[in-house]
Order: structure tokens, then sequence, then C-alpha cells
């Protein structure tokens, strides 16, 4: 019997992301990684002068790195990467079950940013930073139109890759959707919102919270407003504000936090 395209499309796609391998880059991000047992790690390439800063961190992962000429540093990565003589193969991280993730660890009500395409990497990877500092369970965002799982991104983010869980989702309506039913209270924000995030949160705090966020310009997309419990903004002290999208995710989780 012939298989539904599907199903055909469905093992494609599972094939296609066992195959793919990312290349982490630069002393920080290459360190956390070796040290993180979850990360799947292929092939280490670093210069004299790397390996040396490193080699605590590659004795904790067992691997036999291979040494690089500076000059020529041999790891595909983009000519602009500021890589330190480091550059690490690995697979993309598998954090499990969205919504297990999302459950939260049961000592405070959860805290989720998710991201409404927002593509740039070095957005994403300061979001990843201020989610970990604030102690949010998962970044979300859709697969298709956001960040990769990407070494620009693993920089940015200064080892919180290996630590906070960035989970990428079919349709983030839906994942919005699983969210209110697991008793979330999801908060889009928008400049043109009436209320804050703390006055839509007062006598609140106690429940789970996701936040939205949209790319910078275009924002949130109409099927996600749509879709949020609430709209809220974040209060300037002048008539005019403006913040970039990470600072934005920064400033929306510490208004949230439950204490």
């Amino acid at each position: 019997m012939k298989k539904p395209r599907w199903v055909i499309d469905k093992e494609q796609a599972k094939r296609a992301a066992a195959s793919e391998t990312v290349w982490l880059f630069g002393l920080h991000a290459v360190r956390d990684a070796l040290q993180n047992p979850a990360r799947e790690k292929l092939r280490l390439l670093t210069t004299k002068n790397a390996y040396d800063k490193l080699a605590d961190a590659i004795q904790v992962s067992g691997m036999e790195p291979e040494m690089a000429d500076p000059r020529k540093f041999p790891a595909p990565l983009d000519p602009q990467s500021v890589h330190q003589g480091a550059a690490l193969e690995v697979k993309p991280l598998n954090w499990g079950a969205f919504q297990d993730v999302c459950l939260g660890d049961g000592a405070r009500p959860p805290r989720v940013v998710l991201l409404d395409r927002v593509t740039d990497p070095h957005n994403v990877g300061a979001i990843l930073r201020s989610a970990e500092v604030f102690g949010a369970c998962a970044v979300v965002a859709p697969r298709h139109h956001s960040a990769p799982e990407t070494g620009a991104l693993a920089k940015t983010a200064s080892g919180a890759l290996e630590r906070q869980p960035y989970m990428q989702v079919r349709n983030l309506a839906d994942a919005i959707q699983k969210l209110q039913s697991m008793g979330y209270l999801v908060l889009g924000l928008a400049g043109e919102a009436e209320e804050t995030i703390e006055t839509t949160l007062q006598g609140r705090r106690d429940r789970p919270v996701a936040l939205v966020l949209g790319a910078e310009g275009p924002g949130l997309r109409q099927k996600t407003r749509e879709t949020c419990d609430h709209l809220v903004k974040i209060d300037f002290a002048g008539e005019f504000g403006s913040l970039n999208v990470s600072n934005a995710a920064a400033v929306a989780l510490y208004a949230s936090r439950s204490d």
C-alpha cells in the first residue's frame, strides 16, 4: 500500500532533523556546550591558544580536538564570525515535549516567552539570557520565520542556549492555546495596549504567565493578537517609548515575576 504524501513528508522532515548539525563558535559558547552532557558533540576544532583556555572543559567532554592553524581556521563558519580559535560541531538540543517543559519545576508559577516571527539570532540569544536570569521555563518560537539554533545565536546567548530551553513549534497560535488549556494567562505585548503588565497581573501573579513578543516593526500578527488573553504594554516615563525586542523581553519578564 502506497504511503500518503503527508506521511512521506513527515518521515523526510524527521530524517532531515536527525542529520542536521550546528557549528558553535567562540570560547564561551564552546566551553558551555563541552560541559553539557545533554549536548551531542561531533567534532571539535581549536587553535593551540584556544585549547589552553578550554583544557578543563575538553577533558570533561572526553573529546579529542583537531588542532587548527589560526590563519586558516577550517570550520565552515561565516568569515565575519569571531570564533576565538574554537568551533564545535553539535546536534541541536532536544528538550523534550513542549507541554512537559512548560509545566515548570513546581517551585513557583511558571513563566514562558513566546516569539512571533523574531528572526534575528542576536535578539533571540539575548532573550535566552534574560529568560535564564528571570527563571523562565522556555523560550518558544515557530519553526518557520524564526531564528534557528545557530552559532551566532549561541554566541550571543553566552552559554544560556545550553541551559535555557529554546523550543520551536509548528504553529504559535496552537502553542498559545495549549498553554491556555494548562491554565496559563497569555499576555501579548503591544505598544497601543491600554493596560500595563503590572495592572493586568494585579492579584494574579500566582498564575502561570506567557509573554508574547512580536518582531520589531510589524509587532504581533493579527492571529496572535486574537489568541492572547490580553494585550499589554510596558509603561514608559515619557510621552514616547520604544525598546528593542530583547530589552522588552527582559523588562516584561521582570514586570511579570511571581514574587
